[in-house]
């Protein structure tokens, strides 16, 4: 039986989710057999969740509270805690495990900060003991930073954080909000530096991994208002970002001195409309032939082909996800598996066999309101 945690939003904010459920798959018979069959692990709006490289360890992004836990696994349905939570930062919504699981980086929307947090050798979140107090404070806009560059706790310097449109006089985002940091995603790049976005400041930011903490390298700017929210590293190695506001999907390339800069954009589909819609989750087809972006607000799954050697992408087709605020999904045995955050369901979408393109919805599960899906190992 093929297995998926589920995060979800729970009453601290504002929904109905009581931890980590778990769908289920009956073996051989496809996804349209998929059922919710309950919370296994209590936690407070675990968000986001994660998987160790090497162990049955998943990671939680607790948003509400703006804590990161673990749990192991101990049995074909069940989780407990490892060890305590530790804190990351204000409504913590994404983490990405290093690949040799030494550490992993928390993206927190609230405050901005990106936070490495360290991992042991059985998997357990490492708090920075220099920091008994918050447990944790190795991070972007961290506290006792002393000059550019590393600080002394394993913090980047604050001033990183500086809005590239500050002399902009118009200083509100598209929903007419003051433009402030928002920390949303990190994927770890071939070179083994890391990429974070900040859809707030419209950057996409370059690290290179300490000892304690992240160094930052530099800062691609993207255009005005366009909100970098979640991206996608390419078989080819080129980074596709998606964009919450504009709508848009960038292509980052590194040039011959490792330096990584936009190499071409598009629109995620020709009938989505900023400031009605507003994409979320980005994956990729296994081939890498075909990326796919959740959009909420018209509630489809826009589908683009990638071109060239990966460098350039363009609309294919556009599909009902089949539920509300598709807030995330993934592509499983040749389906699509949609988490409908609204309206508390899980939608799964027939895939072509030839184009990659969305098609019909096949199936619907009920589920509280789900916002991350993550293949149990």
């Amino acid at each position: 039986m093929t297995r998926f945690w589920v995060g979800g939003y729970g009453v601290d904010m504002d929904g109905p989710a009581d931890g980590i459920g778990v769908l289920a798959v009956d073996e051989g018979r496809g996804p349209t057999t998929l059922a919710y069959r309950g919370a296994v692990a209590p936690a407070p709006s675990p968000s986001w969740l994660a998987q160790h490289p090497t162990l049955d360890v998943v990671y939680a992004a607790l948003e509400g509270s703006g804590e990161v836990a673990a749990f192991a696994r101990t049995g074909e349905r069940a989780l407990r805690p490892l060890g305590r939570p530790v804190a990351a930062g204000q409504y913590v919504c994404h983490l990405a495990v290093a690949p040799d699981g030494r550490f992993l980086v928390a993206s927190c929307y609230g405050d901005g900060r990106v936070v490495r947090i360290g991992l042991d050798a059985a998997g357990r979140l490492v708090p920075d003991a220099r920091d008994k107090a918050a447990e944790l404070r190795a991070a972007l806009f961290g506290e006792g930073s002393d000059e550019a560059g590393e600080s002394g706790d394993g913090a980047a310097d604050p001033m990183a954080a500086a809005d590239p449109y500050a002399s902009d006089p118009n200083r509100l985002d598209p929903n007419g909000d003051p433009r402030v940091s928002h920390a949303h995603a990190a994927a770890f790049l071939p070179d083994g530096r890391i990429a974070t976005t900040d859809l707030g400041y419209d950057l996409v930011r370059i690290w290179r991994p300490a000892a304690s903490g992240l160094t930052l390298d530099y800062e691609v700017v993207l255009p005005r208002g366009s909100g970098p929210r979640h991206m996608v590293v390419h078989p080819s190695g080129h980074l596709h970002v998606v964009t919450e506001y504009s709508c848009e999907l960038f292509t980052l390339a590194a040039d011959r001195e490792g330096r990584w800069e936009l190499v071409s954009g598009t629109p995620v589909s020709a009938i989505v409309t900023p400031g009605h819609d507003y994409p979320a989750e980005l994956s990729r087809s296994r081939d890498g032939e075909t990326l796919y972006a959740g959009v909420r607000g018209s509630n489809t799954i826009a589908a683009l082909r990638v071109r060239g050697s990966g460098e350039r992408v363009e609309p294919l087709a556009l599909a009902d996800a089949g539920v509300d605020w598709p807030r995330h999904h993934l592509v499983h045995d040749g389906a699509l598996l949609v988490a409908g955050q609204r309206s508390n369901e899980i939608s799964v979408l027939e895939l072509d066999d030839r184009t990659g393109a969305p098609g019909r919805v096949r199936h619907r599960t009920p589920a509280p309101a789900p916002t991350h899906l993550l293949p149990a190992r």
